[in-house]
């Protein structure tokens, strides 16, 4: 067994006790992240809009009872921007624009991905906030597009990638800078030592539901922006509060996450993220 080195210090890890998440800057070089910059853009440029493809909308979860969202779990699938279409389902802004995320197994079905979230950087922090059997679970490639970036609302990880006991953690990185200005994640520092208060998952009749322990707000008045500089890792815990604002700004705001769950946590069979067993979820180990 490959031994892993540290990447986190004590200081580092203390932060990420307290607060529920961590800022990681250089965890990854420029270039790294304009590899996957160009790779993402290949994809949208070969996606054929005029299929049938979900609009991806936290305020509306509609799109969460298709099958084209709950297949996707093992596919490379592409979610719209609302209000980036005409009464025709045809496109009224550019392709590239017009893409709220691809998702969800980049990260094991493409070279490219797979490099970048199995990259030495990830595994080491893994390891290091205390993950004994890390498997990969979800990829996402999120575009944030000038003007038409929509709004992420309020919502902890392990709502909707629940394992018993809560494990997953969100490796999140900056592929553009992330600013107030340009919509960057806001969360609650602390606020992943609450219980949970709802959970997503799939109703048993091809849809799926929303279980709610508890219907109050989160307190978001001691929430803080986490603005980003490209290459910055940030580490998200699944039972952090966390959101972010819509792009009204000229500028994009690309970024990637890998959600990471403990192998040995229970990953209930209701999750509406599935696999086909010909696919099953890895860790940082190669393909064979």
């Amino acid at each position: 067994m490959v031994e892993v080195m540290s990447r986190l210090n004590g200081d580092q890890l203390s932060c990420w006790e307290r607060d529920g998440f961590l800022v990681v800057e250089d965890a990854f070089s420029a270039a790294a992240c304009e590899t996957l910059r160009a790779r993402a853009l290949d994809l949208v440029d070969a996606f054929d809009p005029t299929d049938d493809v979900s609009v991806f909308d936290t305020n509306d979860q509609s799109h969460a009872q298709d099958d084209y969202f709950l297949g996707s779990g093992d596919q490379i699938r592409f979610f719209l921007e609302e209000g980036v279409t005409d009464g025709s389902g045809r496109l009224t802004t550019a392709k590239s624009e017009a893409v709220n995320k691809i998702g969800h197994a980049m990260h094991d079905l493409d070279d490219v991905f797979d490099g970048f979230s199995r990259d030495q950087t990830v595994e080491s922090i893994a390891s290091d906030i205390g993950f004994i059997d890390p498997l990969l679970l979800q990829s996402m490639y999120i575009f944030k597009s000038p003007r038409v970036g929509g709004e992420v609302t309020w919502h902890t990880d392990h709502t909707f990638l629940w394992t018993e006991p809560q494990s997953v953690v969100g490796f999140w990185v900056a592929i553009d800078d992330a600013t107030v200005e340009n919509g960057c994640m806001w969360a609650v520092p602390g606020g992943h030592t609450g219980l949970p208060r709802r959970r997503f998952r799939r109703d048993g009749s091809g849809g799926t539901t929303m279980d709610v322990f508890n219907p109050d707000p989160w307190n978001i008045d001691s929430a803080v922006p986490i603005e980003a500089r490209q290459g910055t890792l940030v580490l998200l815990h699944g039972s952090l509060p966390h959101g972010s604002g819509p792009n009204t700004s000229d500028k994009s705001r690309h970024a990637y996450t890998v959600h990471v769950i403990e192998g040995q946590s229970v990953y209930p069979a209701d999750n509406w993220l599935q696999r086909a067993e010909s696919i099953p979820f890895r860790g940082f180990q190669p393909r064979s």
